[in-house]
């Protein structure tokens, strides 16, 4: 069946996939990082790109938010030829190291998410990224000199749900940070043979009133983007 909602073709899609929840994002970063980017599909939003970077091509995809969107986005990718399924994206933390801008290299996701749960039947689980991917982020980054952190996020389903008491909890748990589609991409690697990882920058604190001054948090944006995108290089 061809995909329904990532309107593409084989052929449109290239082997390596960055993908942001937030289609502005997506766009931003087709346009300042790829060469010559090509539209390969608008509909219901879900903006996708394909150019190339460092010679190298590379697809820059939107999920939209949450895991159920983004299960959707990644299976059809999948369809579509893709091998390498990286999410770029933000999150609020529950560690008090992390300040915004910082960047998060994802080590595994406590699957809170009602469509792991769903596609496991209940099991339990531990959902990872994939080896070499998150070896190339943690490195890069280090290389790079950006401020980063290493370690387990919670993926949720209820953006508003969280209060800084049960951050704290998590947090004392060994949880750096919450975000939204990490534990159902890398499920889906692992039940489609695809590589899959995600890098984040911080936005807020859980609690925060606002997110963080424009300036800071796109200065993290850029610095996650340019760690993942030398991290599909790699692999």
């Amino acid at each position: 069946m061809s995909p329904i909602h990532v309107r593409g073709k084989r052929g449109d899609v290239a082997e390596r996939v960055l993908l942001p929840g937030d289609p502005g994002r997506a766009e931003w970063i087709a346009k300042t990082f790829l060469e010559d980017p090509v539209p390969y599909t608008t509909h219901r939003g879900l903006l996708g790109f394909t150019g190339r970077f460092q010679g190298v091509p590379v697809s820059v995809q939107t999920t939209g938010m949450g895991a159920p969107s983004a299960s959707i986005v990644a299976e059809e990718l999948v369809q579509l030829g893709a091998r390498v399924l990286l999410r770029v994206g933000t999150c609020g933390a529950a560690d008090g190291a992390l300040a915004p801008g910082d960047l998060v290299i994802v080590q595994g996701a406590v699957p809170l998410d009602g469509t792991t749960r769903q596609y496991l039947e209940g099991r339990p689980y531990a959902p990872v990224p994939d080896p070499g991917l998150f070896r190339s982020l943690w490195n890069l980054a280090e290389v790079l000199g950006y401020p980063h952190h290493v370690g387990l996020v919670v993926t949720e389903d209820a953006f508003y749900a969280t209060t800084p008491e049960e951050a704290r909890v998590w947090s004392r748990l060994g949880v750096l940070a919450f975000e939204m589609e990490a534990s159902a991409l890398f499920l889906l690697g692992r039940m489609r043979g695809v590589r899959t990882g995600a890098i984040l920058a911080v936005s807020n604190r859980i609690g925060d009133p606002e997110l963080a001054p424009e300036g800071v948090l796109l200065e993290g944006v850029r610095r996650m983007v340019e760690v993942a995108l030398r991290a599909l290089l790699e692999v």
